[in-house]
Order: C-alpha cells, then structure tokens, then sequence
C-alpha cells in the first residue's frame, strides 16, 4: 500500500528521530516554486502534526526572476537590445544568476557575469544589495509562519527548535528572519536539498516494520462537517485535527413523521455548505416517524491514517445506521486547499451575516409550525378574536421578515409572535394539565 507524506513532515522525521524524543519543531521550507510551514508535536516517539501553512506561489524561483530582471534592465540599458524574448538568452541569464545567488550565500560579494552574441554583462552584486532585493519575498514567508503559530495553539516560546529546508533557505538572510521570528537557532545539520529525502526515506522504514516505536500523525487541511436545514454547515472534525481523528455529533428531525434523513458531507471553511466543497450524499431510511425534535440521529466521522474518511448515520431509537466512505482529499490539489481558506478568510463577515440570517429563518419556519399546530386545538377557541387577530398579524408580519437578509429584523418578528402567543400557550398548557388530572382525587 501506497502512502504520501507531505515535505515538511518528512523533514521533521530526519531531524526528529536522531535529534530530539520530545518537543515542538517549526519546520520551514523554502523550495524552488513552493513554500511550505509545518508545526509539529514530538513525544515519545509520536510525530503529531499541529499544523500546516504556506504559500504555493512563492519560493527561490520569486528570487532568482527578481535577479533576472535586475539585469535585463542594465542590459538594456547598456546593449539597447531586450533579451527577455529569447528563449536561450534568457536561460543562459538564469543560469548566471543562480550561480551568483547561491555564491552569495557563503561570500559577501560576487560578479554577476553573462556572455551573449560575443557581449559580455557584468555586475558586482554586494549581499547587502541582494538583501535588500528579497526582503519582501522573504517577508512574505513569515506571514503564513504566524497563521501557522496560531493554528497550533502554541506559543513561541514554546518551539523548541526551527529545521530549515530546501534549496534557499541557505540564504543567510532567511536565516535570520526565521531566528528572529522562531527566536531560536534553525537546524541546519543536514542537506536542505535531501533533508526531505532522508525523511521519507524513515517514513518507509516506519511503514516497512525496519523502523520500531514510531509513529506519525498528520493533520487535515479542510473542516468536514454535513448541510443542516437552512443550508448551514455543522463542523464536526475541524481543520488542522490530527489524523486518526473521529467525532460525532447527534442530529433531529424538523418534520412530523419524517421516516429518512438526507445525509451531505461537505468539506471546507465557510459557513453555508453551498459555498463549500460537496464530498458524498446519502439517506438514513426508516427510521422511526415521530414528532419533529424527537428522533435522536447520531452522525460519527472517521478518518483513518490513509486518509480514508468514513461516515455513519444511525438512528438511536431502532438502530439502524447507514455508512458510506470517502477521500477527502482525492481530487484537491495544494492549490485548491489554500484558496478554499483564503476564500473563508476574505468572505468571514459576509458568510457569519449569512448564517445568521438563515438560522433565524430556520427558526421563524419552526415557530411559524408550531402556532399553525396549536391553533388546531381547542385552546385556540378558548381566545378572543382580539388575541386571535394578533396572532395572525404577527404571523403575517414572520413570513415576510422571513425573506430578508437581516437576522435582526427576523429575530424582532420571532419575539412578536412569541408574545402575540403567550395567552395562547398558557390555554395549550392549562388543558394539558387539566386531561393530565382528570380522575385524580387530591
């Protein structure tokens, strides 16, 4: 069997198994077009990821087109010729630039040289120039380092040390920065380019039964939670829990004598499951048809270490219970995941606001049923066509609030008809009491 392990943790299993039994390690990696932070928890042989962040946009390719583009301007402006239309000029300059980037990294300063067509550029290029060229693309990492920091619950003080990998984080100044940043000295014991390599190389091992008393966890990249009524989601494993992961949560019905329940397992971060990505539908049938609020469904997720989540549907009453099976992941590229939480980042006001409004409406359509039941009943004979005429306004008044976008104003219409029907309730209940006592001698 097959299993993936993402960079970072590959990373930490290097470093974690010859390094460290116990503690918190930030592990951050600076490839060629990715950028990727993990935090993760060690004890006892147990590698749990707390979890993950980056950027899948950013990465030393940001730094060597910076370069690049520094030199097709002089060469510009000293040969009057734009090179960046040829396809061998251009990759020429790259390779003339990387040479330079990595030479900087361990001399303070280095000439930029290109030959062309019999012309020669040259350039002195100091490493204080160069950094101040990348700072902002190495400012642009710590960003998602801090989302990372906070998404694991820990604090930075409480890391006890900091791997570095891939290619440019030989950079002195990322160095600095995630020193600075992690306040601690970054690992640099290993090759950053086979560091991940190495790792996945301790991952076979683990799988393969050579490498005993280890075990790791990793984390899930999106909420999976099922559609209530009103198209809301209920999130029942959050983003970032550790794999194996399981929980569960009890459902009920909204509908008189409602005999099967609509199961939508939805996975992502915003509030309404319209706006979040669709895994799987299924029915619980047959179960019990009893009053709305009665049936008690319990919905349990699963999720396996292969990633595999399992969903079950059970009805408490008779037992019976539907399971289906899915891969959250299967289909959802790096990419994708980052933009579903970028998009609940950016929409958080406007989906709560949504939220809000579609449960005061969920609310108003119960409400609005319940007083269409109790005015069935004798009781409702009982009032007078005064208070009966209020209801009834206040009725009226509920299904057109119920249309509008504002919880506020559907809320205000619910406490109307609350109080329309208080004298309403009060006969409901004193002829409840009344049958209940029929016959008793006190």
């Amino acid at each position: 069997m097959l299993r993936l392990v993402n960079e970072p943790t590959a990373a930490a299993l290097a470093y974690g198994l010859d390094k460290r039994k116990a503690g918190i390690v930030a592990v951050y990696d600076l490839g060629g077009g990715t950028f990727d932070i993990s935090i993760l928890k060690l004890q006892e042989g147990i590698f749990e990821v707390l979890a993950t962040n980056g950027d899948t946009h950013l990465g030393g390719d940001d730094i060597d087109n910076l370069l690049i583009q520094v030199a097709l301007e002089d060469i510009a402006s000293e040969w009057h010729t734009d090179l960046s239309n040829s396809a061998e000029a251009m990759e020429l300059l790259r390779r003339s630039v990387i040479t330079a980037k990595e030479r900087l990294s361990f001399e303070l300063s280095v000439d930029l040289e290109f030959e062309w067509n019999g012309r020669k550029y040259q350039r002195t290029l100091s490493r204080e120039v160069f950094q101040k060229l990348i700072e902002g693309i190495v400012n642009r990492t710590l960003g998602p380092c801090r989302q990372c920091i906070k998404d694991s619950g820990v604090s930075v003080d409480q890391i006890d040390e900091v791997v570095m990998v891939g290619g440019s984080s030989r950079i002195p100044m990322v160095r600095n920065a995630v020193e600075v940043l992690f306040r601690a000295r970054p690992h640099t014991d290993l090759n950053p380019d086979e560091v991940v390599a190495l790792g996945a190389a301790v991952q076979a091992g683990i799988l393969g039964g050579s490498v005993e008393n280890q075990l790791l966890l990793d984390v899930t990249p999106l909420s999976l939670g099922i559609e209530t009524m009103g198209g809301i989601v209920s999130r029942i494993i959050e983003r970032n829990s550790t794999i194996p992961a399981s929980a569960s949560e009890t459902f009920t019905t909204s509908v008189d004598g409602q005999k099967n329940v609509r199961i939508h397992v939805v996975q992502g971060e915003r509030e309404l499951s319209k706006d979040n990505r669709s895994l799987l539908v299924f029915d619980l049938k047959d179960i019990d048809p009893l009053p709305a609020g009665l049936p008690r469904v319990e919905v349990r997720f699963l999720i396996d270490a292969n990633g595999i989540l399992s969903v079950t549907a059970r009805d408490a009453h008779t037992g019976r219970e539907q399971s289906m099976d899915v891969k959250p992941s299967y289909g959802l590229s790096e990419e994708q995941v980052e933009a579903m939480i970028e998009s609940a980042f950016e929409n958080a006001e406007a989906d709560f606001a949504a939220r809000q409004a579609a449960e005061a409406r969920v609310e108003a359509e119960s409400i609005l049923a319940a007083s269409a039941k109790a005015k069935t009943s004798n009781a409702w004979s009982f009032l007078s066509k005064e208070d009966q005429h209020a209801i009834e306004r206040a009725e009226a008044d509920l299904v057109q609030a119920k249309e509008s976008s504002d919880h506020r104003v559907i809320k205000g219409k619910i406490e109307a008809l609350d109080h329309a029907t208080q004298a309403l309730a009060e006969n409901i209940m004193n002829s409840a009491v009344q049958g209940a006592l029929k016959g008793t001698h006190i």
